[in-house]
Order: structure tokens, then sequence, then C-alpha cells
């Protein structure tokens, strides 16, 4: 890539600076060069006032990336198509915007993408680009499109579903991540991770010839992890030699202490309002 690159975090769990809020959401603003986007739009309830707050314009994004089909990282998408000055470019997989549920006791509670979202596109002004592909949504950053499930230790094991009823099992087929050339190697965000933070990783190096990952940021979704897949996946990322991790959202207490403890040089402390210049 060619130009600066800064990344700042405008949805988190948790705040890192003043006059930002948190909310159970993600969402990344990328300035790569002249380009403005976002990866993920959290819920939606804290983007506008965050962006403000942290010098982000969201009149002036023309590219969104949506890492998977849930409402915490697509909510604050129909925020930003309603603040943006011009068209805007929508990247994700195809079953993003297919019914999302999470079973519980008496059958499936919506979790996907909320019907205000939907609108956004109705009138035919924003363009929805669906790949199971890797694409090029600006030079030098690309999704990774749809990621095989190699390691059997990361497969899901939440009551994710497809229907209200919670009969229809979920793989979310749709998670991916947006990885990007830096000085320091390969820098890859992450939205949750669904399909594995160690698949996505070892398919980020097949596509891109075995370069070294530089630096790791999102939520790897181990919230709910076993102890033994958490230390496993501490394994994993010593065998991938990671500079730079930074656990967000839905990576969980206990596993971002365990990430940090093993490796202290490495990992940094996230949240809503942190900014990474490669």
């Amino acid at each position: 890539m060619n130009g600066s690159l800064k990344v700042t975090v405008l949805s988190d769990n948790t705040v890192a600076a003043a006059g930002v809020r948190g909310e159970h959401g993600l969402a990344f603003w990328i300035e790569a060069g002249a380009n403005r986007l976002l990866f993920d739009t959290g819920q939606g309830l804290v983007l506008a006032d965050n962006a403000q707050a942290l010098g982000a314009d969201l009149s002036g994004v023309a590219t969104i990336v949506l890492s998977h089909g849930h409402y915490d990282h697509t909510g604050g998408l129909a925020v930003v198509l309603r603040a943006a000055a011009r068209s805007v470019s929508v990247y994700a997989h195809p079953q993003a915007f297919w019914p999302k549920y999470m079973r519980d006791a008496v059958g499936g509670r919506h979790i996907g993408v909320p019907a205000a979202v939907q609108e956004g596109f109705a009138e035919g002004r924003n363009r929805l680009l669906l790949s199971r592909t890797q694409v090029e949504v600006v030079p030098g950053i690309r999704m990774t499109g749809e990621i095989p499930r190699r390691h059997p230790e990361e497969a899901i094991t939440e009551p994710f579903c497809r229907d209200a009823e919670g009969q229809l099992a979920d793989s979310l087929l749709d998670d991916q991540a947006v990885f990007m050339s830096t000085p320091r190697g390969t820098a890859v965000l992450l939205g949750c991770a669904h399909s594995g933070v160690i698949n996505t990783l070892d398919h980020v190096q097949r596509l891109t010839r075995g370069k070294p990952i530089g630096a790791v940021i999102g939520g790897m979704h181990l919230g709910s992890a076993t102890p033994e897949r958490i230390g496993w996946t501490v394994r994993e990322l010593r065998r991938i030699e990671i500079g730079l991790l930074v656990p967000l959202h839905c990576t969980g207490p206990q596993a971002t202490a365990a990430l940090c403890t093993a490796f202290p040089d490495a990992c940094r402390p996230g949240g809503a309002g942190t900014v990474f210049e490669f």
C-alpha cells in the first residue's frame, strides 16, 4: 500500500479516550491515503457521536465492509448511509443479510441486520456488493471472503440459527476479515472471527503467499471459550509470531488476560478511541 494508513476504533465494548462512549459492538474507521472507509458499524448507538469526537467525518465515507450480518456490527449502517454525502459501496458476504437468530428457551432471538438498515438500499443510491471470495475494496485493502474452517478446535459452539424457531443452524459462513500490507507486515482487522482467529490468520497468509502478520486487531470470539481452547489459541499464535495484538469486543476477559500474559510485548489495550498508525 502506498501512502499513510491509520485505523481508529469508533465502537467497542470499552472506551480508551475521553468524550467517547462504549457499546456491545465494533467499528473501525480506516484512513488509507485519500480513502476513507468503515469496517463494521457497531450497533449504531454511539457511532455518530464517537465519530464526531474522534474527527472521523462519516459524510465522506464511500466504502463500508461488513464482517458478518450480526446487529452489533451492522446496526450503525443506517446511520452512515444517511450521513454519507455520496453513494456508498457496501461489501459483504452473500449470507450476511440472511435471517439470523440466537436460540434460547422459547425459540430464536433475532440478532441479524436490523430492518432499518435494509431501507438504506431501497432508494437505489447505494450499492450492495456481495462476494464469497477475496475482494480489493480500495487500493491496498482487501476483505478475505469466506474463510475455510480447517481447525476443528475452532468449531462454532454457540446456538446460532437461521430461523425464529431455532431449528436451522447458522454456521456463519459470512464471517470474514479485512487485511492490508504495512511496513510491519500484514495488518488484519477482525470483526468477531466466528470462523476462528487461527483459521482466519492462516487464510490471510495463504492469500498473501506467506507474508508475516504484523498486527491483529479486533474481536476474537473467545468470551465463552474453554480454557483448553484458549490455551490452544495461544500456542497457535506463537507459531504465527504477531508483532501487535489488540483483543477487542467479543474476545472476553479470560482470553484477553491469557493473551496479554503470553504476549506481553505484542499485546496492547484497545477500546473506542484507540488509534493505530502504520
